[in-house]
């Protein structure tokens, strides 16, 4: 950015500061490809109208919300609701208007397909839960604070009140800044999570529909398979997949999302045993093991595993 040209002014209220405004201002960030404060944007924290008037983008102060001026609170009366009714946050309010450019800045172009739903999906498991924490409300069942929630987490930058830079013109301003590098990383890892998850889905069901039998997911590269068998209803019992340690793991498929409990167990008589009982008992040389519970077991080869599968269908 050339020296005359007028750097995008961002405002958010001063003093303490919380999850919602901090997490808006991450978002914002990432959305407008700015990285730091003085340099490529000005962060105003004030509560004073005529500041707040000159900035390009406002959010968690000012008593307006009006989208198409960039202006972002949710303190005054007729503040914008969810379909639901659950109050917005400042932090759902930028998610509603910038989230899937957020989401779109930390993924490659042959990922852009899957924008939406990652910032659909971050909304609904991050940001709402934001937005009811920060209003005081709960969809599911009395609100708790979480001391290791993200809430608690970011409230924990704010210097406490006998500390210098509570205090003065600038009070809480570096730890704000402390507290938005926390929460980009989150945001950051919470879309490469979702990124990867979209990518494995894609994986698993090439490798499905490429089964010699459909009962048994072959994975030659270890990924999250379990959603996208239950999401698609796959018929699988077994799946094969190498692990870090070198070996390649036989999982079974739960009977539900979170069980333990197997469709299929493996063979009572391979539980428990010692390798080298448990080669001769599955007939398997390189067989490694098999839990007492039966849900998982391991093989040092491929065709290891993929042997100790088809025998115990």
């Amino acid at each position: 950015m050339t020296t005359d040209q007028k750097l995008p002014i961002l405002a958010t209220h001063s003093g303490k500061f919380h999850c919602d405004e901090v997490f808006a201002y991450a978002a914002l960030r990432l959305a407008l490809g700015l990285h730091e404060a003085g340099r490529d944007h000005v962060l105003l924290r004030t509560r004073k109208p005529e500041l707040i008037d000159s900035a390009d983008v406002v959010w968690d102060v000012g008593f307006t919300f009006d989208a198409a001026a960039q202006r972002f609170d949710h303190h005054q009366r007729g503040a914008p609701l969810r379909a639901d009714g659950t109050p917005y946050s400042s932090a759902g309010l930028i998610w509603q208007a910038y989230g899937e450019r957020t989401v779109a800045a930390l993924l490659q172009p042959q990922d852009v397909a899957f924008v939406t739903r990652i910032a659909t999906e971050i909304d609904e498991t991050v940001v709402r839960r934001i937005d009811e924490l920060d209003n005081g409300v709960a969809t599911d069942g009395p609100l708790q604070r979480d001391t290791l929630g993200l809430a608690s987490l970011i409230g924990d930058f704010n210097p406490p009140w006998d500390d210098p830079a509570a205090n003065g013109l600038d009070a809480g301003d570096a730890a704000f800044q402390r507290a938005a590098d926390f929460a980009l990383g989150i945001i950051g890892r919470r879309v490469n999570e979702a990124r990867a998850k979209r990518a494995a889905e894609a994986f698993v069901l090439a490798a499905h529909a490429a089964a010699e039998d459909p009962r048994i997911l072959l994975l030659e590269r270890g990924m999250p398979w379990k959603n996208v068998v239950f999401s698609k209803a796959l018929p699988v019992l077994f799946t094969v997949s190498p692990s870090s340690n070198g070996n390649w793991m036989l999982d079974t498929v739960p009977v539900e999302p979170g069980s333990f409990e197997p469709k299929l167990s493996l063979p009572e008589a391979w539980a428990g045993l010692p390798a080298d009982e448990l080669a001769i008992a599955t007939g398997v040389p390189d067989a490694v093991f098999v839990h007492l519970r039966r849900f998982v077991g391991s093989a040092k080869s491929r065709e290891g595993a993929l042997t100790m599968a088809r025998k115990a269908l």
